[in-house]
């Protein structure tokens, strides 16, 4: 199964991306990352039905593009995720040097 992200609406300041094949759970980071953001003015993600409809997320922003905004909030978090797993692995190899 493909994950995938697909725009439901879009206006000059909003935007609306289903994510398909997501669990809902990853989008609470990237909601949070947006409302951080001093461009965004709303950010939230709903679920219409939680078996047969993806989540989606709701971007509005008082600047910029908000495609712009997630791109930046997604890269943060990636960047988050990496220093995590690079500090993860830093602590197993100091776990397995000991033995």
């Amino acid at each position: 199964m493909d994950t995938g992200l697909r725009v439901v609406s879009k206006e000059k300041d909003s935007i609306t991306l289903e994510m398909v094949r997501y669990d809902n759970t990853i989008l609470r980071p990237i909601v949070e990352e947006l409302l951080k953001d001093e461009q965004v003015e709303e950010s939230k993600y709903y679920i219409k039905h939680p078996v047969i409809d993806n989540p989606a997320i709701y971007v509005k922003v008082k600047t910029g593009k908000p495609q712009a905004a997630v791109k930046r909030a997604i890269k943060k978090l990636s960047k988050i995720y990496e220093n995590m797993s690079a500090d993860l692995t830093k602590e197993k190899k100091k776990l397995e040097d000991k033995r």
